[in-house]
C-alpha cells in the first residue's frame, strides 16, 4: 500500500512538473493581443513584479517595447481601459539615463522573472502574497543610481487625491503609502509599503513622490525586498517580517511550489505541444486574481474605508466581473471550492460596506467593475460550495437591485435581468417566497419586455457593432446574452427557428471570440440536442488557421482578422482581444475540455467532444477523467457518450457527477 502511494504521489508531482514547464509568459504580451505580462507572481497574489514599458501596454509591460520606466509591482491581467497597477517603481538607473530590456535575455516561469537591461545591470524577480522581492546585479560598469518613484501607475493619477508619502526610516529602509487610480479610474486604493534594502544606500536626490539612493561603487549585488498593505504600515512591516528570514532562492522555489499545485488541478493528454501550452498558460491566468488583499493579522479595508476583522474567511479584492462571471468564477468553483467560499464572502463583503456597479474610493487592490456578483455567488451555492453567508448580503443585494442595475440601454436590460433571476433563486434559497416570486417575475417581465420587440425579429442591422447602441456587441451578438431564458426565445421563436438561426449566426461568421457577450453562444447547440455542433464550432475556433474574424474588441476590423484566436505567440491573440483577467483564459479550458456552464448559477455543465484526448480534474473527492475513445480526427463525431459506464441522459452533467469522481468516456 505504501509502494503504491509513493507512486502515486511520484506521478502527481510530475504532471505537476511538466504542466508548470508548459506554460509561456510570454503569450499575448505584445501590443494589442491580450495585454498580459510575464511579471513575477503567486496564486491570487497581490504582488506581480515586471518590467513597464514606456510608454506601457495595459499591464504594464509590452514585450514589442524595450524601452521600460522602471520595475514596479503591480498589475491587473489583460483588462481594458487603460489597465491598472504599477505602483512603486524602481528604474535601476539614474531617472535622466535611458534604460531598455536586453531582448533574448528574458526569462519567465511562473513565481519568476529575470531580464538583463541595457546598463548592464541583470534584475531578478520573485514574490510572495504581499511582498516582492527584486535582485540587482551589477556590471563593473554599471550606475549604483536608482529613482524610486512612490506615485508610479500604468494610468494617469485621479484629480483630487493626495498621491503618496514616504518616509527614510534609514540607510536601508524607506516606509510610506500610494493611492491608485483603479482601472478607467472609476475609483482608487491605497497601499502601504516597507521597502527594505539588504545593502546600505545614500540618499542623493528627493523630490515630493520620489527619490534616488546610491549603492556603494564596490557593491556587485542588491536585494530590495518591498513588502505591502491596504490596511495601515504596521501590517506593511508585517508583511516583509513574514519572509525577511527566507533567502529569495527559497521565496522563488516556494513560489514554483505553490504554481506547481493549481497548474496540477487538471492534466490533459493529447492533442498538439502548443495545445498544451496554450491550456496550461490559460490555467497559469486563472489565478491571477482575485487578490488576496488582507493584511497579515486578517484585517481588509471596506469599500467605506473603514477597516474590519475577517470573519473566519480569507479576503479578496481586484474584481472584473462582467469579464469573468461568465467563465472565471465557474472554473473557480469547479477547481477551487475553499477559495471560492472565500471569494463569495468577499463578495457579500461589498453588498455590505458599499458597491457600486464599477469601483469605490476605497478598493482593497487594482479593481475594474463588480457587476453580475449576485450571479457568481450564486453559481457557487448552487454547486455545493459551502460556508458562504447568504444573509449577510442579502440586503445589500435587494438595494441593488431596486436602485442599481443598469437600465438604460437594451443590453444593460437583458443583463439586469439575469441579475433579478439570481436574485429571485437567492431568495428561494433563504426561504423568502414573496422576494423570490417577485424578482422572478420581474426579470421575466424585464425580458420580454426588452428582448421581443428589440433583439427577435432579425433586421440588417443587426451585424452592425461600433456606434451601435450596445456595448461591445451587435445586436446578433447581444441577442443571445440571456442564457438563463433560452427556453423563453425558443417559445417566442419556435425551436426550428430559433436552431436555424444560430447556425446563421455561426455560417456568417458574427460570432465575435474577441469578447464576452456572446461567447457562451456556441453551448447553446445543446439546447437542441446537437453537441457535435458545439464541438465543431468549438473546434474550429481553437483550431482553424483560416478562421474569419469580422469583430474586434469594440468594433468591426476594418479588415476581418484570419487566423485562430489563440496561438503560443507573444501575439497568441487576435488583435484588440483583451484576456480579460482570466475570461478568455477560462473559455479556453472549458471549450477544450468538453465542458461548458452555459447557464451559471445552476449546477449544470452543457458536454461535448473535448480537444483534448484525456483531461483528468483532480479538485474533487477523486479524480474526475473525461475521456475519448478510438477518435480519429478532431471532425468525428460521438457516437455514444457514457457516465461511470452508463449512458448519459441528456447534454449535461451535474457539478456533484465531477466533485464525486468518475469517468465522462466519448466513444467514437
Amino acid at each position: 500500500m505504501k509502494k503504491n502511494c509513493l507512486a502515486a504521489a511520484i506521478i502527481l508531482l510530475i504532471s505537476a512538473c511538466n504542466s508548470t514547464h508548459e506554460v509561456n509568459l510570454f503569450m499575448g504580451t505584445s501590443g494589442d493581443h491580450g495585454q498580459v505580462s510575464p511579471g513575477a507572481q503567486v496564486p491570487f497574489g497581490m504582488i506581480s513584479v515586471c518590467p513597464d514599458s514606456d510608454p506601457p501596454q495595459h499591464c504594464g509591460y509590452d514585450w514589442a517595447v524595450p524601452e521600460i520606466s522602471g520595475v514596479s509591482i503591480t498589475r491587473v491581467s489583460g483588462v481594458g481601459c487603460s489597465g491598472g497597477g504599477g505602483d512603486v517603481r524602481i528604474r535601476p538607473c539614474p531617472e535622466s539615463e535611458p534604460v531598455s530590456i536586453v531582448k533574448g535575455t528574458e526569462k519567465a516561469v511562473p513565481g519568476y522573472y529575470e531580464t538583463l537591461f541595457s546598463n548592464g545591470t541583470r534584475g531578478s524577480f520573485t514574490a510572495t502574497v504581499n511582498t516582492a522581492l527584486e535582485r540587482y546585479d551589477f556590471h563593473p560598469t554599471s550606475s549604483k543610481v536608482f529613482h524610486i518613484d512612490f506615485s508610479s501607475s500604468v494610468i494617469k493619477r485621479l484629480s483630487g487625491i493626495k498621491p503618496s508619502g514616504y518616509t527614510i526610516k534609514d540607510d536601508r529602509t524607506i516606509e510610506g503609502w500610494t493611492v491608485s487610480p483603479t482601472v478607467c479610474a472609476r475609483g482608487s486604493y491605497k497601499l502601504y509599503f516597507t521597502l527594505v534594502s539588504d545593502t546600505p544606500f545614500k540618499v542623493v536626490g528627493t523630490e515630493e513622490k520620489a527619490v534616488d539612493i546610491e549603492f556603494p561603487e564596490k557593491t556587485r549585488s542588491v536585494e530590495i525586498r518591498i513588502g505591502t498593505s491596504t490596511v495601515d504600515e504596521k501590517s506593511a512591516r508585517d508583511a516583509y517580517g513574514q519572509w525577511k528570514n527566507l533567502s529569495f532562492n527559497k521565496i522563488r522555489r516556494m513560489a514554483a511550489k505553490s504554481w506547481e499545485e493549481k497548474l496540477s488541478k487538471i492534466e490533459v493528454e493529447g492533442g498538439t505541444e502548443e495545445d498544451r501550452i496554450i491550456f496550461y498558460t490559460s490555467l497559469y491566468r486563472l489565478y491571477l486574481s482575485p487578490m488576496v488583499a488582507q493584511s497579515p493579522d486578517g484585517r481588509h479595508i471596506g469599500t467605506d474605508g473603514n477597516i474590519y476583522d475577517n470573519e473566519g474567511y480569507t479576503f479578496y479584492g481586484s474584481w472584473s466581473m462582467w469579464d469573468t462571471f461568465r467563465t472565471k468564477f465557474p472554473l473557480l468553483v469547479l477547481l477551487e471550492g475553499e477559495a471560492s467560499s472565500d471569494i463569495c464572502n468577499s463578495l457579500i463583503d461589498l453588498f455590505k460596506t458599499g458597491k457600486n456597479q464599477w469601483t469605490t474610493p476605497y478598493e482593497a487592490a487594482p479593481s475594474v467593475r463588480t457587476e453580475h456578483s449576485v450571479i457568481t455567488i450564486l453559481d457557487a451555492v448552487a454547486k455545493g460550495v459551502q460556508g458562504i453567508n447568504l444573509e449577510k448580503g442579502y440586503e445589500g443585494m435587494v438595494k441593488e437591485a431596486e436602485n442599481d442595475l443598469p437600465m438604460t440601454k437594451p443590453d444593460q436590460r437583458l443583463e439586469s435581468s439575469y441579475d433579478l433571476w439570481a436574485l429571485g433563486k437567492i431568495a428561494e434559497i433563504l426561504g423568502r417566497t414573496e422576494d423570490a416570486k417577485k424578482y422572478s417575475e420581474r426579470a421575466d417581465s424585464l425580458f420580454l419586455a426588452t428582448w421581443v420587440p428589440i433583439f427577435m425579429e432579425i433586421t440588417p442591422e443587426f451585424t452592425l457593432m461600433k456606434e451601435n447602441g450596445l456595448y461591445q456587441g451587435s445586436k446578433w451578438q447581444h441577442r443571445w446574452n440571456a442564457p438563463h431564458f433560452i427556453d423563453k426565445m425558443i417559445d417566442l421563436v419556435g425551436r426550428d427557428s430559433l436552431e436555424s438561426q444560430l447556425e446563421e449566426f455561426f455560417e456568417k461568421r458574427l460570432y465575435n471570440q474577441g469578447n464576452e457577450p456572446d461567447i457562451h453562444t456556441p453551448f447553446i447547440f445543446n439546447r437542441f440536442g446537437r453537441p457535435d455542433m458545439t464541438a465543431a464550432v468549438v473546434n474550429s475556433y481553437l483550431t482553424d488557421d483560416k478562421m474569419v474574424h469580422i469583430y474586434g474588441g469594440n468594433a468591426e476590423y476594418p479588415e476581418p482578422f484570419v487566423g485562430r484566436a489563440f496561438r503560443n505567440a507573444p501575439d497568441g491573440y487576435a488583435p484588440e482581444m483583451d484576456e480579460d483577467d482570466g475570461a478568455m483564459s477560462s473559455w479556453y479550458i472549458f471549450a477544450s475540455s468538453g465542458l461548458y456552464p452555459l447557464l451559471v448559477g445552476s449546477d449544470e455543465y452543457e458536454v461535448f467532444s473535448p480537444h483534448f484526448d484525456k483531461i483528468v480534474i483532480r479538485s474533487g473527492k477523486a479524480p474526475f477523467t473525461i475521456l475519448t475513445r478510438n477518435r480519429k480526427h478532431l471532425t468525428d463525431k460521438a457516437k455514444a457518450v457514457t457516465l461511470n459506464g452508463k449512458p448519459l441522459e441528456g447534454t449535461a452533467i451535474k457539478h456533484s457527477d465531477i466533485a464525486s469522481g468518475g469517468e465522462l468516456l466519448f466513444s467514437f
